[in-house]
């Protein structure tokens, strides 16, 4: 038996900054559009308050923006980063 296999594999670039839970809340945001941390929870995603603390850190590095209070949105950027067609790490670093 014969398996192909893709020998450009392509992988997601996460900053150093950035947390395992980053991608879940960025993927939840793509999927179902603007939210919330509570409803990222109700979703799947992180805890309401690991995610209040990780969307600042995202909008603050351009892959969220801020819609109004609570309430964040997926940029081009965090859309580019998704689809592996941007390093995070090439972005400005996010204080801690």
């Amino acid at each position: 038996m014969s398996f192909a296999t893709n020998t450009k594999h392509n992988m997601r670039k996460p900053a150093d900054w950035m947390a395992p839970s980053d991608d879940r809340i960025l993927e939840l945001i793509r999927e179902f559009g603007n939210l919330t941390p509570t409803a990222i929870e109700d979703l799947g995603g992180p805890s309401a308050g690991h995610a209040r603390n990780r969307c600042p850190k995202l909008a603050e590095a351009g892959l969220l923006e801020r819609i109004s209070r609570g309430l964040y949105g997926l940029t081009e950027e965090g859309e580019a980063y998704l689809d592996e067609e941007l390093d995070a790490s090439e972005l400005a670093p996010v204080d801690e």
